[in-house]
C-alpha cells in the first residue's frame, strides 16, 4: 500500500474492501471496528409502515425517526409579552405530535436548555394527551452551569424535568454534551474531560442516577456526546470496567461526518470512530444532527443537481437521513422538525427505510469531499454560544457566511467578472439578515462563547475571519 496513502482514503479503501469480501452486508471495517449496516432487515415496521429498531439492553422497540423537541414552532414576533422572539405554537407542536405519533414515532428527545428553557414544558403537554406506555421521553441534565455542578443542584434539574414532562419516570436520560469543557470562577479554562469529571462523577452524581434507574424512575442510562475525545473514552472505559452501564449513548452522525469531522474540526472525532466503539460494544447509538444543523440539505447549486442525477425523486435531505439510518447499531435518528413539511417527508424517508447500499454509500462519500472542499464554518444553529454578552448574533452570522458560498457569492478577487454582483449579494444579504449592531464586527474576542460551542468552533477567530472579508467588501466600493 502506497506510504502516502492518507487516513480518510485508508478508511475508504477498507470500506470498500470489506464490502467485497461480505457483498450485502456491507461492512465497513475501519480502525478496527467491524461496523455492520443493515441493508435488508430491521427490528420490525410498525402497523404505519415506519422503521422500528430493538434496544438489546431494555427491548424496547423505537421508531428510527426519533423527534427532537430542539426547534419547535413558534407563532409571529412582536407580540406584548415578547416583542423579540414569538412565543412556541403549543397548538401546532400538538398537531406535528399527533401526526408523528400516527404515523409510527414514539421517541421524542428534549432538554431543560432546549427552546429557551421551555422545551421540556411544551413537550409535556403535547405527551400527556397520549397513553404514557406508547412513546419513550428522553431528555438530558443539562447542567451546564457551574451553579449546578453540586449533586443538589442537578437532583433539582431531574426532578423539574420530571414535572416539565408530566411523568414520574424518564425513558431515556442523558448526560448532556459530556465533552464540552467550561471556565472556572477566575476564567481558567477546564478541559472536556475535567468538566465531565466534576459534572457528573466526582460529585456522586451517576451514582444517584443510578439509583434512581434501580427505583424505575429512570429506564435508560445513556450520555450525549460533543468535544473531548477523552471524556468519551473515560466514560466507555467506565462501562468496560462495570461501574456503570450505558443503555444507549448519542453521538453526531452524518455523511460529512463520516471521515470528515476531524478534517472540519482537528479537535472533532469522525463519525466512523465513534459509531465504531459504541458497535464494538453493543451500545445502541442514537443520532443526532443528521442534518448537520441543515447544511445537508441547503447544499450548493451543483451538488443539489449530482443528488438529483442520481435519484431525481429523492429530496436532498432524504439522502442524509437514509445515510444515518442504515448502520444496524442505530437506535433512533433524531430530526428536530420545526415545520409539518419536513415531519411528513422525514416520515416517509423512514416508512420504511431504504437501506444505503454501498455504492450509494461511495457516492455520498465523494459529496462530502466536495462539500467539505467548500470550506464551510461548522456551525447546526444550536445556540449553545447563545447568548452573546456584546449582542452578536452568531449562528445568524455563520449561516449567511456559508449560505453566500453555497451560492457561489464569495469572492475573493476583484479582477473576478462576477465580484460586483456577488459583492452586493453578500452585503446587502448580511444586512438583511443580521442587524449592524449584532455583526461581527462587534465581536471583542472575549471567548466566552468558545467553551461552549459543541463543534468546536474557534467561534472568536471565525468571526473575525469574516469581519475582515466584509470590510474588504465594503472598501472595494471605492474602487469598483
Amino acid at each position: 500500500m502506497d506510504k502516502q496513502l492518507s487516513r480518510r482514503n485508508f478508511l475508504k479503501y477498507m470500506a470498500t474492501a470489506s464490502a467485497a469480501a461480505a457483498p450485502g452486508a456491507a461492512l465497513l471495517n475501519a480502525c478496527g471496528h467491524n461496523v455492520r449496516h443493515n441493508d435488508s432487515t430491521d427490528s420490525a415496521t410498525s402497523a404505519s409502515g415506519m422503521t422500528m429498531r430493538t434496544n438489546p439492553n431494555s427491548g424496547d422497540v423505537v421508531s428510527l425517526l426519533g423527534y427532537g423537541m430542539m426547534r419547535l414552532p413558534q407563532l409571529p414576533k412582536g407580540t406584548p409579552d415578547d416583542p423579540t422572539t414569538g412565543p412556541f405554537d403549543q397548538e401546532m407542536i400538538n398537531r406535528q405530535v399527533d401526526y408523528a405519533i400516527a404515523h409510527g414515532v414514539n421517541y421524542f428527545d428534549t432538554s431543560p436548555v432546549y427552546c429557551r428553557g421551555l422545551s421540556e414544558r411544551c413537550t409535556g403537554i403535547a405527551l400527556k394527551r397520549h397513553p404514557r406506555d406508547k412513546v419513550f421521553i428522553a431528555t438530558k441534565l443539562s447542567n451546564f452551569d457551574r451553579s449546578l455542578w453540586t449533586l443538589e443542584g442537578s437532583k433539582q434539574m431531574f426532578e423539574n424535568s420530571l414535572r416539565e414532562l408530566q411523568t414520574d419516570y424518564i425513558d431515556y436520560l442523558l448526560l448532556h454534551s459530556t465533552g464540552n469543557g467550561s471556565r472556572d470562577e477566575q476564567g481558567n479554562d477546564i478541559s472536556g474531560l475535567d468538566a465531565c469529571k466534576q459534572r457528573f462523577l466526582d460529585n456522586g452524581l451517576c451514582d444517584w442516577l443510578v439509583e434512581q434507574k434501580e427505583a424505575g424512575r429512570i429506564r435508560n442510562l445513556g450520555f450525549s456526546w460533543h468535544g473531548d475525545y477523552r471524556a468519551f473514552e473515560h466514560l466507555l472505559q467506565l462501562h468496560d470496567e462495570g461501574r456503570y452501564h450505558w443503555d444507549f449513548v448519542q453521538i453526531e452522525l452524518n455523511y460529512l461526518d463520516w471521515f470528515y469531522a476531524n478534517e472540519i474540526n482537528g479537535s472533532n472525532v469522525d463519525a466512523v470512530i465513534l459509531y465504531g466503539e459504541l458497535e464494538k460494544r453493543g451500545i445502541p447509538a442514537v443520532i443526532m444532527e443528521p442534518l448537520l444543523g441543515g447544511r445537508l440539505a441547503s447544499v450548493s447549486d451543483d451538488i443539489a443537481a449530482e443528488l438529483k442525477q442520481r435519484d431525481a425523486e429523492a429530496s436532498i435531505a432524504s439522502w442524509a437521513f437514509r445515510f444515518a439510518g442504515t448502520p444496524a447499531g442505530v437506535l433512533t435518528v433524531l430530526s428536530g422538525m420545526t415545520y409539518m413539511e419536513h415531519l411528513e417527508e422525514n416520515v416517509a424517508t423512514y416508512s420504511p427505510l431504504k437501506p444505503v447500499t454501498q455504492d450509494e454509500h461511495e457516492f455520498l462519500m465523494g459529496i462530502a469531499e466536495k462539500i467539505f472542499g467548500q470550506k464551510e464554518v461548522p456551525c447546526t444553529a444550536c445556540q449553545y454560544c447563545m447568548p452573546c454578552p456584546y449582542g452578536l448574533d452568531i449562528p445568524a452570522i455563520f449561516a449567511h457566511y456559508n449560505k453566500c458560498l453555497r451560492e457561489g457569492n464569495v469572492r475573493q478577487s476583484e479582477q473576478d467578472p462576477d465580484y460586483r454582483r456577488a459583492r452586493r449579494a453578500f452585503l446587502v444579504g448580511y444586512d438583511r439578515s443580521v442587524p449592524r449592531l449584532r455583526q461581527a464586527s462587534h465581536c471583542i474576542g472575549c471567548n466566552q462563547c468558545a467553551p461552549h460551542c459543541p463543534q468546536q468552533i474557534r467561534i472568536p477567530r471565525e468571526l473575525q475571519r469574516i469581519d475582515a472579508y466584509v470590510e474588504s467588501l465594503r472598501r472595494s466600493s471605492d474602487t469598483l
